[in-house]
């Protein structure tokens, strides 16, 4: 089976074909990070614009790059929450049209769905699937949760946060070190940088007590400003967007390495305690953008992680998770009535 996946939710247009969930036929993306390098964060219209230029030549390469024409198409998936509603506009109105003129079945897709399914598409680490009952540790810009799965296309939610995501927290605090969006990697690049690698124990920063399985990163980004402020010797009054003007390249290097090193341990110790509570528990699955931390990998190294390419907003992760939902007995959608949800569980 066959099914181009559409992927619009945030800042990346892309379109890809998978055969039977797991076989990348052809992966396309087009980023606007660069776009919004400028800007330090995503701006909703301008994505929705760049959406609607690129996203028809994308559709178009993914077919050419996979060989195939609509006739070889078995079904069509795409992305319709959560993300920004101008650009998950784009994507559906672009995946109903072609639904409609092609004749194929339409499913729809939840963003975090599509994220822990990259975890099953073929590559290099994963020759294997995960077996059942499964933890999923989901990180992203927008999200930070464990999943309970204990079977294919079922998902329970048993650790939420309660204010920022993971990612957001990444980003945060790379403006207030003076580092450039998306904060992920730049705080990870900076933390191994080759002339002054970060000193991960430089900065002992606090871990929020928040009973249960879930996260709170948002003290977590107060202390890290208070520890800088105190670091440079200004007052907590003093603008955060200044403080990167006081900071040395060294300061800089050492708190990004101690700012990594708090957050995977907080993640860590998060999906241990679940291991705990959950003891039918066979396998641990990490997706979302965070997913790509090197620091991450090393500290759950027998964690699923998905190649490092599908570990962002991609096509592939849609129609891997669209497979599955066949699978299941999920019935397409009808694409005259499709709605978009820029904010809705993946358990509803």
């Amino acid at each position: 089976m066959k099914i181009l996946g559409i992927e619009t939710s945030c800042d990346e247009t892309a379109a890809a074909i998978v055969e039977d969930g797991r076989k990348i036929l052809s992966n396309v993306v087009v980023s606007q990070i660069d776009i919004f390098a400028e800007y330090g964060g995503v701006i909703p219209e301008v994505a929705a614009r760049s959406h609607l230029e690129a996203i028809l030549p994308v559709i178009d390469k993914a077919l050419k790059d996979a060989s195939c024409t609509w006739d070889d198409i078995d079904a069509i998936a795409v992305t319709y929450a959560p993300g920004l509603l101008g650009s998950l506009l784009i994507g559906t109105l672009t995946a109903r049209t072609l639904a409609i003129l092609h004749e194929k079945p339409l499913y729809a897709v939840h963003h975090l769905k599509s994220h822990v399914y990259a975890n099953w598409i073929l590559g290099d680490q994963n020759s294997t699937c995960p077996e059942f009952p499964i933890l999923a540790l989901v990180v992203s810009g927008g999200h930070t949760q464990i999943l309970y799965m204990p079977f294919h296309n079922q998902f329970e939610i048993i650790g939420t946060t309660r204010d920022d995501a993971v990612g957001e927290c990444f980003d945060k605090v790379a403006k207030i070190l003076g580092l450039p969006y998306p904060g992920g990697p730049a705080i990870a690049k900076a933390a191994e940088d080759e002339t002054h690698p970060g000193d991960p124990n430089r900065y002992i920063l606090p871990h929020p007590k928040i009973d249960g399985l879930n996260f709170s990163f948002s003290g977590l980004k107060t202390a890290v400003l208070r520890t800088v402020q105190k670091e440079v010797g200004v007052p907590i009054s003093y603008p955060s967007y200044k403080l990167k003007e006081l900071l040395s390249k060294e300061q800089v290097c050492d708190f990004a390495a101690s700012f990594q090193k708090t957050v995977v341990d907080i993640l860590c110790e998060k999906i241990r305690k679940a291991q705990i509570e959950y003891p039918d528990v066979k396998g641990i699955v990490v997706a979302g953008g965070v997913s790509a931390n090197k620091a991450l990998r090393k500290a759950l190294p027998e964690a699923y992680y998905p190649e490092l390419k599908l570990s962002g907003d991609n096509g592939a992760m849609v129609a891997a998770a669209c497979f599955f939902e066949i699978e299941s007995g999920v019935k397409p959608t009808d694409p005259y009535k499709l709605n978009i949800y820029p904010r809705i569980s993946i358990e509803d």
